[in-house]
């Protein structure tokens, strides 16, 4: 019954709002695309069906499975104190945001995760599809963690599936390649992550690559110092250094990607101009 909550109620908006960005992107595109949009849109829906399949038939199940027996263990931050069931159901949303600020920094500092990651990272082009484009190693390895996350923090089985719709809304939204008004966007980043904010995170340069990590929320890049917006949208080349040959990116490779030996990221220098901007404006100044 809990679980009709994503099914009824949050796939419908999901499915509208991958409409919407799809459309938008096209007519309002943020950066220049390298590739052919639907050889992308057909590689990286194909690889996502594995991921998607163990989202929706794993990863799902066990957290709300998890959620409904804390109820009798009593573990976790929101069983530590009395508050009504909307606080304690806030309080879960922002911790599980959180955790995946941190699941997020593992993926990328871990050797075994990133290998898996990397499938995400090597599109040559950044757009809503991109959203999607998860190898299903790293969704089994996301069950783990963030199985253990729900039950440290204590959330409710609702809580769980909210934030859920709302983490999938927001991966959706800030990987699309919309060209929104720049104080809009501006103004929406003091609170969530968008797409300027995370087109950096998909940055050759490694030091851009590794900023940005929020997934909702952009304070926990704020709070932590991973923040980067000085970076100008026309300056980033996306995907990742030692895979930027189109014709390895293909859906077998992708696949096997993970199993095989990963090459080490090149070092690639800021343009100059960048540079100079990165000297006189502070990290977290939108551009």
């Amino acid at each position: 019954m809990t679980n009709s909550i994503f099914d009824v109620y949050g796939a419908p908006v999901l499915a509208i709002l991958f409409v919407l960005l799809f459309v938008l992107e096209s007519n309002y595109q943020l950066r220049k695309r390298v590739q052919g949009r639907w050889k992308r849109v057909i590689i990286n829906f194909v690889v996502s069906i594995p991921a998607f399949l163990l989202l929706r038939l794993m990863l799902i199940p066990v957290m709300v499975w998890l959620a409904m027996k804390n109820q009798s263990w009593h573990i976790g931050l929101n069983y530590l104190f009395d508050a009504t069931p909307l606080i304690e159901g806030a309080i879960a949303f922002m911790l599980l945001d959180y955790s995946n600020y941190l699941w997020h920094i593992l993926l990328h500092k871990l050797p075994i995760l990133w290998r898996f990651h990397l499938v995400h990272h090597c599109d040559l082009d950044l757009d809503v599809t991109t959203a999607f484009r998860f190898h299903f190693g790293e969704l089994i390895g996301s069950v783990i963690f963030r199985g253990a996350a729900v039950v440290l923090i204590g959330a409710g089985a609702v809580a769980v599936l909210i934030y859920e719709i709302a983490f999938e809304a927001a991966t959706q939204f800030h990987h699309s390649n919309l060209k929104m008004p720049f104080r809009l966007e501006r103004m929406l980043n003091f609170l969530v992550v968008t797409p300027r904010m995370h087109g950096i995170h998909h940055s050759i340069v490694k030091q851009q690559t590794d900023s940005n990590y929020a997934i909702i929320f952009s304070i926990w890049d704020r709070i932590h110092r991973t923040v980067r917006l000085n970076v100008h949208q026309d300056k980033i080349i996306t995907g990742v250094p030692s895979y930027a040959d189109e014709s390895e990116l293909t859906i077998g490779r992708l696949f096997k990607l993970p199993f095989t030996k990963i090459r080490p990221w090149p070092p690639v220098r800021h343009n100059a101009s960048g540079n100079e901007r990165e000297k006189k404006e502070p990290r977290d100044s939108i551009r």
